[in-house]
């Protein structure tokens, strides 16, 4: 139980450090149109290459976290992410500077598929959803961390000293790993579909194709609250940025509950196709409070912060126990390169809408996403795998 729960919990860690620079660069864009002169849509388009990089490698980490097992690839990514930052700290060209965040992003990419097979590993399928769900709050609370720290670090030491903040998060989580992280032993459950590929029924393809729709929402969101709230509703940058801190923490515990909710119907995708319809609801209703100039549109944004980060450990879930722990490295790999590109586009998208227009026009375009990802889930082609009993490995470590 110790080893498991340790696992876990440096799972966590690692997950928060990865997703603090990964998907938090968006609390440095005042510092990067202040330092560098930046317009607004450029500065997106800079803050997206750590997405570009997880793109070019996360099935390589899946492939590698299959083969070699958890713990050297969580060590070594995360690692080569830390050293990135560091020399991104000290860069002032603005290509050199997209390049180490591309290489950044590329080596955080092994969280995303090296931890979930953990999590896999040592947990019981009736437990697995809480269990994805805590691993799950690190994206929030990576996000939470990024909006608290960085923009009054960013105020008082300038960029770089934003950077180095995520450098040293990147490097004490990749020590945590190397020291107290092993990789679960492997039974026959870990090939559930006999040693096949479990892609030649499109159930898999169809959760994927879910996931990668219901991101535009959640970075839609997650990628103008903050210049959002600043320039369209006059805020300043610390207030702002707390009050988003805040939103990613009701994030966190919302993905536990989700999880927990999960673990209770036997199900991962029903309740997903369920928070989808709410996500497409939340964003029709920032939408008309943007374009309107609503007071209340702040406090809608942070129902929308919450709700949209909501299922991706039910995706997660659902994709790694479909195909078993064997196929699940490459399984998570594909599933977050979906993600990811759209995570990749939705910012310099979305940005040069909020350029030429307003910011609720770009909230609009992302109404659509997530009604179309419910309908998509492949609701009766669900294993209802949460009722079995617990395998072997995590029996004998209880």
């Amino acid at each position: 139980m110790n080893r498991r729960w340790s696992v876990l919990g440096v799972g966590l860690f690692a997950m928060i450090a990865g997703c603090a620079y990964q998907y938090g660069l968006p609390y440095l864009i005042p510092a990067l149109r202040a330092d560098a002169g930046l317009s607004l849509d450029r500065a997106a388009m800079l803050i997206s290459c750590p997405v570009a990089g997880l793109l070019v490698s996360l099935a390589l980490w899946g492939v590698a976290a299959d083969r070699w097992g958890e713990r050297i690839i969580l060590a070594m990514g995360l690692a080569v992410a830390g050293a990135a930052l560091l020399a991104a700290a000290a860069m002032r060209d603005l290509v050199a500077l997209g390049a180490c965040f591309f290489v950044a992003g590329a080596g955080g990419a092994s969280i995303h598929a090296a931890s979930g097979r953990l999590i896999l590993g040592w947990f019981a399928a009736h437990e697995r959803g809480l269990a994805m769900g805590v691993r799950q709050t690190g994206q929030p609370l990576g996000v939470g961390l990024a909006a608290l720290v960085l923009p009054p670090l960013a105020a008082g030491a300038g960029l770089a000293g934003g950077l180095v903040f995520l450098a040293c998060c990147c490097l004490a989580a990749a020590l945590l790993v190397a020291l107290l992280v092993r990789d679960p032993a492997r039974t026959e459950a870990d090939e559930p579909h006999g040693g096949r590929s479990p892609y030649r029924t499109p159930v898999l393809w169809r959760i994927h194709a879910a996931s990668a729709l219901l991101v535009v929402p959640q970075f839609a969101v997650s990628a103008f609250a903050l210049v959002y709230l600043v320039d369209a509703q006059g805020w300043n940058a610390g207030t702002a940025g707390r009050l988003l801190a805040a939103a990613q923490i009701g994030g966190a515990a919302a993905r536990l509950a989700v999880g927990h909710w999960s673990d209770r119907a036997g199900s991962r995708l029903r309740p997903m196709r369920i928070l989808a319809m709410g996500i497409g609801v939340v964003m029709l209703s920032l939408t008309f409070g943007a374009l309107a100039g609503w007071g209340a549109t702040p406090v809608v944004l942070v129902v929308a912060a919450v709700i949209t980060v909501t299922t991706n450990g039910l995706a997660f879930t659902a994709v790694a126990e479909y195909a078993g722990r064997a196929w699940a490295g490459r399984a998570l790999g594909i599933q977050n390169t979906g993600q990811n590109l759209l995570a990749a586009a939705t910012p310099p998208v979305l940005g040069l809408l909020v350029t030429g227009s307003d910011f609720g026009t770009a909230f609009a375009v992302a109404v659509a996403f997530p009604v179309v990802a419910g309908l998509l889930l492949p609701i009766r082609a669900e294993q209802p795998s949460t009722r079995s009993a617990a395998p072997a490995e995590a029996r004998a470590r209880r």
